[in-house]
């Protein structure tokens, strides 16, 4: 696929990597000579130095045949505008855009073939702020990914000691919940995923990935949480888009305060939240945190747009009490170093923004993926179509079929009922298939594998 990137700041450099590793013709475009170079020398792709919505520099980066335009420039006129001159000029199919504004986000009658073409709305801050909200109400969670519309998650837990997972064989986790039906699809051990089966003993600090369906997701916290209780009381540094998104669906449920340093915006906030406490001031300062009661908090979440600060503030609030701390850390280089320290969460922007571009970007009928590991893993559901004489996974169970090293089929969904996939577990036509990939490389196998063939028997 032809797929033309405008930005390259850090989630347009992120997607460019991924997609020229998996044999895509790729071509970034950004104003700064540096950060193109910087990448160029890391993957195989071409790169256009210019202003991302001049028409000249689109068609210098081969707009006249490109499937697709993803615009991810820090501007959301930028990406809107080019969006518009790749339609009217270039006829390009899909048009991607990142926009931040609340303000055009309001108005679904704008993004139209008549008005402003963008296919496809990406909007990080929201995508964030849903991750987030999904750890906080399953506490004990590393991450919690939606898939099937919400009918089935994927739940990542740290086996700790005083978790029940410590010493228990893979075939006896479904023992520790008899009524609550789970698959285990994954378990990461000093960062190296492990061989699967079910005899495969669990042991503390290993990182395990469940499947469960929805209604089960909660019962599947709560049973091996540990000592992580249901979460009550929030703090979140940093009122942004992302903070005001976040505390806007917390406050019904939760008793929510928000620690902002902007005068204007801490006035803004209070106006336009109900029931959270806005309180203007540094969220580094100590003084500030005890007078607050950090060490009655279950979760502080470090939001603004400084990894420092928020590394800071996350580390603070921690030695202060608080039983919980999560910060958003834009740069990669930071993530692993703070999560093996005392922050207990890292958020990736960048890679929770990918999962989303990448299923526009999959061939197949893959509407759903989730980047895990830093980019090393994926989760994707798939669905299947064709039959026996059209298709290499329909009508044949799962021991049937010939999947990539390290991908698992982990559960199916067929309509409104949740299937926990077992080796006789047989495949029909239109079932959403969810998969974990330990390795990303299997990528485009598995593309091929769930693509219909008038020719395969």
């Amino acid at each position: 696929m032809k797929i033309i990137i405008l930005g390259a700041g850090q989630v347009g450099g992120t997607l460019a990597l991924s997609l020229a590793n998996e044999s895509n013709d790729i071509t970034l475009v950004d104003t700064n000579p540096d950060v193109l170079q910087d990448i160029q020398d890391r993957a195989d792709l071409r790169t256009v130095v210019g202003e991302a919505a001049h028409p000249s520099v689109l068609e210098s980066a081969g707009a006249k045949d490109a499937d697709m335009i993803v615009a991810l420039t820090n501007s959301d006129e930028t990406n809107m505008v080019a969006c518009q001159v790749a339609y009217t000029l270039f006829h390009t199919p899909t048009k991607i855009a990142r926009i931040r504004a609340i303000e055009y986000l309001s108005y679904s009658d704008l993004f139209v073939q008549e008005a402003l073409p963008v296919d496809v709305l990406i909007s990080p801050e929201h995508l964030i702020s849903q991750y987030i909200q999904q750890l906080i109400e399953h506490p004990g969670s590393l991450q919690v990914l939606d898939f099937a519309n919400g009918q089935i998650k994927l739940l990542a837990m740290r086996a700790d000691k005083e978790g029940q997972l410590i010493g228990k064989k893979l075939q006896g986790v479904n023992e520790l919940m008899p009524e609550t039906e789970v698959k285990v699809v994954a378990v990461y051990r000093n960062n190296d995923s492990i061989e699967l089966n079910a005899n495969t003993v669990i042991q503390a600090e290993d990182e395990v990935f469940f499947l469960a369906s929805s209604a089960n997701a909660i019962a599947l916290t709560s049973h091996l949480r540990g000592t992580h209780k249901p979460y009550k009381r929030i703090l979140l540094a940093g009122g942004g888009n992302i903070g005001y998104h976040l505390a806007k669906s917390l406050e019904n449920k939760y008793q929510v305060k928000i620690i902002e340093r902007n005068p204007d915006r801490s006035k803004y906030l209070s106006e336009s939240l109900d029931k959270t406490i806005v309180l203007q001031g540094d969220a580094a300062d100590q003084d500030i945190l005890l007078e607050e009661n950090i060490e009655n908090m279950d979760v502080f979440c470090a939001l603004t747009n400084d990894d420092e600060a928020n590394i800071l503030s996350a580390m603070l609030a921690k030695r202060l009490g608080a039983n919980k701390v999560m910060s958003l850390i834009n740069r990669p280089s930071f993530v692993d170093l703070v999560e093996s320290g005392i922050i207990d969460i890292a958020i990736s922007p960048q890679q929770v923004t990918l999962g989303s571009l990448l299923t526009h970007v999959r061939k197949g009928d893959i509407v759903a993926v989730h980047s895990l590991r830093r980019g090393a893993a994926e989760a994707i559901e798939v669905i299947a179509h064709g039959d026996e004489k059209t298709s290499k996974v329909v009508g044949r169970s799962i021991k049937q079929i010939n999947l990539p090293n390290g991908a698992t089929i982990g559960a199916i969904v067929r309509g409104d009922e949740v299937i926990m996939a077992e080796a006789d577990t047989s495949i029909e036509p239109e079932d959403h298939v969810i998969m974990f990939l330990a390795d990303k490389s299997g990528v485009k196998e598995t593309e091929r594998l769930f693509q219909v063939s008038a020719t395969f028997i």
